[in-house]
């Protein structure tokens, strides 16, 4: 019975691979990483506060309910050192197909999308 489960949980994680993300998930899983992130750095939400310039509320808010501001959790990934990852967050084309790609290829140096009316 156990090898079923074991087909069973794999199937299901392959499943939720293809399900898009909970957005209120994803905000969680962010503000508790920048806990674990700052707290490893043994840095007080008082101390991020100053370095940050962000105000303490802020991010009290952000650890607890996981809400921000773009602009706030800029200065908080700045101020902990991760300033490349947030900067690149939509740097690089992502697709899930080769008609993405082939889209996307097309589409490079475009300024702006539109559909063209038929």
């Amino acid at each position: 019975m156990v090898p079923n489960m074991n087909n069973t949980d794999n199937m299901l994680a392959l499943l939720e691979s293809y399900m898009p993300p909970d957005c209120d998930e994803v905000s969680r899983q962010i503000a508790d990483d920048f806990r674990k992130r700052r707290i490893e750095k043994g840095l007080t939400r008082e101390m991020i506060a100053r370095q940050s310039g962000v105000a303490l509320a802020n991010i009290s808010r952000f650890e607890q309910k996981a809400l921000i501001s773009l602009r706030n959790l800029i200065l908080l990934a700045t101020a902990l050192g991760y300033v490349t990852e947030i900067r690149n967050i939509f740097s690089a084309p992502k697709y899930s197909t080769m008609e993405e790609l082939t889209q996307i290829r097309k589409n490079m140096g475009k300024k702006k999308a539109y559909h063209r009316k038929k």
